[in-house]
């Protein structure tokens, strides 16, 4: 996740994780020394206090809004293979709570996302020659950018000049990074793993990458900005069903725009903005999951989870 105004990964976008990878097995971890000797190591306290701060952050609804002011959220992805991770991130993009998602695909795929849900605005451009002037149009119109869902692996320059140009416009952008999971972080070590080699290494990585915000995926979401390591234990499942990432990331999209709208209210302080976000994001993905799961158990989908955004949502954040 990099906030607005953030630094790219090194070399200028997602694709340089390799040089990254190799640079964070030797990164300096001063910083989680420091952290952990204050006795940090046990994160399951800070659940609370960080959920409060997401609370914050959760605009409130009334009518003298306009349509569009909780959130225009784009989301870049989507080709003929792959027409659910895209519609997947923007439905939970308006389930959570923005007001409009855009999908910027190919033209294969978007009578397909369109066929799924009237909700979506979608753009058939990513397949043209000026596919990044294209997205670039509506930028000025967008308070957040996921960038990734459905997006093929060749797409890299696509990829980086959509993250620079979003970036000097000062809006916050969720890197679907397919590619940096729990291999990667592995790659790091030479042993099997136990939990503190994780969050050292989930530090070590968002150091090497910028210090943007990073999220790892596991039996505990591991949240780091470079400086600290966070646990997010919400109790989730054992169903590891396709596309609940994607849930995660168009969510996160959402609370990215709403943390960072309220931290230039000054609401939250002491806090990165984009680390409430993505605690935000993973609290919620997580009680989907458990919820769908008490109602479906083994053959719970990601559109069962979607269905219980709203409900979860309420349970975590407006009770």
């Amino acid at each position: 996740l990099l906030p607005r105004g953030g630094a790219a990964p090194a070399g200028g976008g997602p694709a340089s994780r390799s040089g990254a990878r190799q640079r964070a097995a030797h990164a300096p971890d001063a910083a989680f020394e420091r952290y952990y000797s204050l006795g940090s190591s046990s994160l399951g306290g800070m659940d609370d206090d960080i959920v409060s701060l997401v609370k914050s952050i959760v605009p409130p609804l009334t009518s003298k809004k306009h349509k569009g002011q909780d959130g225009r959220i784009g989301i870049i992805g989507g080709c003929k293979d792959y027409t659910g991770a895209p519609y997947f991130a923007a439905i939970s993009a308006l389930k959570v709570g923005g007001d409009l998602s855009h999908v910027f695909c190919t033209k294969d795929a978007a009578m397909v996302i369109k066929s799924y849900s009237p909700e979506l605005i979608v753009h058939p451009v990513l397949d043209s020659p000026n596919a990044v002037e294209e997205i670039e149009k509506w930028l000025p119109r967008l308070h957040g950018l996921v960038v990734g869902p459905g997006l093929g692996r060749e797409d890299f320059l696509l990829k980086t000049e959509v993250i620079e140009r979003s970036k000097a416009r000062d809006i916050p952008i969720v890197i679907d990074a397919v590619s940096l999971d729990q291999n990667q972080i592995h790659q790091t070590h030479h042993e099997p793993m136990n939990s503190s080699d994780h969050q050292r290494s989930v530090m070590q990585l968002s150091a090497a990458m910028g210090n943007l915000t990073l999220v790892l995926k596991g039996e505990q979401d591991l949240i780091s900005d470079g400086s600290k390591v966070y646990s997010c234990s919400v109790e989730g499942s054992g169903r590891r069903c396709g596309g609940q990432g994607d849930l995660l990331s168009g969510s996160m999209g959402v609370m990215a725009h709403w943390a960072h709208a309220a931290s230039t209210a000054g609401l939250i302080r002491g806090m990165n903005p984009s680390v409430v976000a993505a605690f935000g994001a993973c609290s919620l993905t997580r009680q989907c999951n458990n919820q769908a799961f008490q109602r479906h158990g083994r053959s719970t989908t990601t559109s069962d989870m979607i269905q219980e955004i709203g409900p979860a949502f309420r349970k975590l954040f407006e009770s």
